[in-house]
């Protein structure tokens, strides 16, 4: 029989429920403002890339998937003012226009640190690895819309509101294949890398690798170096 504390079981909404947070947890401290999201989260038929700038991730492994997140153009922009004024850019350096390859480039890195994060956690939380393709950014005209298929087999697909700082809108929507993870035994997740620690580290480590001092020459070494030898 099994033992009820063990008996753990996380589903779509658990692996959603990370993904979403690793949105928030990330945008949060790349841009400083409050990133959000809806309580209640859509069951769909299909995942869709969409106006204004659409982005898409796949994942394999552990299990397999694919994320999306439709921006609207006065999210984009927000995101990519904000990130970059808190990296220390002056705002007369920013572009003005969604349409820009560096808004693109800018909301692409910030996606591969959301899916990054998420990946972590999955390793950490669920004992298990998936690895991901880079994040792929797609400007689109109001008039058109690309389904992405993920060649899922048993497909399971959600979406989920998000709302920046200033409430423009943006939208998650994740498809995977129908999955459960079962807790097996009760154990501990690894805890969360801290950068600032990995850098103390490297730098104590650095540190205790100083070369040695050449040691002194005898006489006779002296003798043998004046003669060439």
């Amino acid at each position: 029989m099994s033992n009820p504390e063990t008996s753990v079981v996380y589903g779509t909404e658990d692996l959603l429920i990370s993904l979403c947070n690793s949105v928030t947890r990330v945008l949060n401290v790349a841009t400083h403002s409050q990133i959000h999201y809806s309580g209640m989260v859509q069951r769909i038929s299909k995942t869709c890339l969409k106006p204004d700038i659409g982005c898409f991730v796949l994942f394999d492994g552990g299990f397999s998937g694919l994320v999306i997140i439709n921006f609207s153009a006065s999210a984009a922009m927000e995101l990519y003012q904000s990130y970059l004024l808190n990296m220390g850019m002056s705002k007369d350096d920013l572009v003005t226009s969604y349409t820009s390859d560096e808004v693109s480039n800018v909301m692409g890195e910030l996606m591969n640190q959301v899916v990054g994060d998420f990946t972590g956690k999955v390793r950490r939380e669920l004992q298990t690895h998936i690895t991901q393709n880079q994040p792929k950014m797609l400007v689109l005209n109001k008039q058109v819309m690309l389904s992405v298929d993920a060649n899922l087999d048993k497909p399971e697909a959600r979406r989920v509101t998000f709302y920046t700082g200033n409430n423009n809108i943006f939208y998650l929507e994740l498809a995977i294949d129908r999955t459960e993870f079962i807790k097996l035994y009760d154990f501990e997740p690894q805890e969360t890398p801290d950068p600032d620690a990995l850098m103390a580290q490297t730098r104590a480590n650095a540190d205790a690798e100083v070369p040695l001092p050449p040691v002194p020459s005898s006489d006779t070494d002296e003798l043998l170096k004046s003669l060439g030898m």
